[in-house]
């Protein structure tokens, strides 16, 4: 039995506003200029929805609500570890847009449709990306407090 020593658990979030989407453009080494959802590692013992928001707020500048969940992916990054991603939609409640430059280049405002012709070499894990997409566009989404329930909150 191989034993993964490179599992990650990540949380990302679509921003949505006038009926778009915010991306941002990374600035971090190994997937600079790629565009992705505003997302990072979750830290021990914290909450999952805690951390989509400090995120959120840390890559976008913005104070985020959470709105509901795409799901749980469960995919291997280019670096080659597995990673567990829970993806939320969220809508803005305050702040404004601001990231840092040693981390994030670029932050926009995308429609479903412009993410999907985006090229995949552009785009942090495009495989996972088209996924959210697909359940986004097809409003399949489900309720936050599964995870309270979840985790007994």
């Amino acid at each position: 039995m191989k034993i993964n020593s490179g599992m990650v658990v990540v949380v990302s979030v679509s921003v949505m506003k006038d009926g778009k989407i915010l991306l941002v453009q990374e600035n971090k080494e190994h997937v600079r200029k790629k565009w992705g959802f505003p997302s990072g590692r979750m830290e021990l013992g914290e909450d999952i929805c805690y951390a989509a928001c400090r995120e959120a707020k840390e890559e976008t500048g913005y104070d985020i609500q959470l709105t509901s969940t795409t799901g749980v992916y469960n995919f291997i990054s280019s670096f080659n570890h597995q990673v567990i991603m829970f993806h939320f939609t969220g809508v803005i409640t305050g702040g404004s847009l601001g990231y840092n430059p040693a981390e994030i280049l670029n932050a926009h405002w995308v429609t479903l449709e412009e993410i999907k012709n985006m090229d995949t070499n552009d785009v942090r894990d495009p495989h996972v990306v088209q996924e959210i997409l697909q359940r986004l566009e097809k409003v399949e989404t489900y309720p936050i407090d599964i995870f309270k329930r979840f985790l007994g909150e």
